[in-house]
């Protein structure tokens, strides 16, 4: 079976990495973009992407940016998004939600439940799941 294609937007590399590891150990492969323009640019380029990982805190663009943006561009107004950020932020927590946001995730996070609920929202079927690893 082929894997799934993610986006994963985070301006910090560490868990960028981190997070690319895990979906790739079961159903998914990831690129990489370390700002809001990168990750807008990377969905430009790519139309295979089965979900995003956007993160709200990142230079040039912030991820609520891309997300607004996704949500206003007919390619990708119902690809499912997943937003992370760190603890305390209730007001961004509204306006992601607001704005077309799939699911919300705080950091520090379980890279199991985050594996968990990409898995669903792609669509992938818990024989995939990468739960073993």
């Amino acid at each position: 079976m082929e894997k799934l294609h993610v986006l994963v937007a985070d301006d910090e590399p560490h868990i960028g990495r981190i997070i690319k590891m895990k979906l790739e150990q079961g159903a998914f492969r990831v690129t990489l973009a370390y700002d809001g323009r990168e990750a807008l640019d990377a969905l430009a380029t790519h139309d295979d992407f089965a979900l995003v990982l956007l993160d709200l805190m990142m230079p040039v663009m912030s991820g609520l940016d891309v997300l607004r943006t996704m949500r206003s561009d007919p390619r990708w107004q119902k690809l499912p998004c997943i937003i992370l950020t760190a603890a305390g932020q209730e007001q961004q927590h509204r306006l992601a939600v607001e704005s077309g946001a799939s699911d919300f995730l705080t950091k520090p996070f379980s890279p199991k439940k985050l594996y968990a609920r990409a898995a669903e929202l792609a669509g992938v079927g818990a024989e995939n799941s990468g739960s073993e690893r």
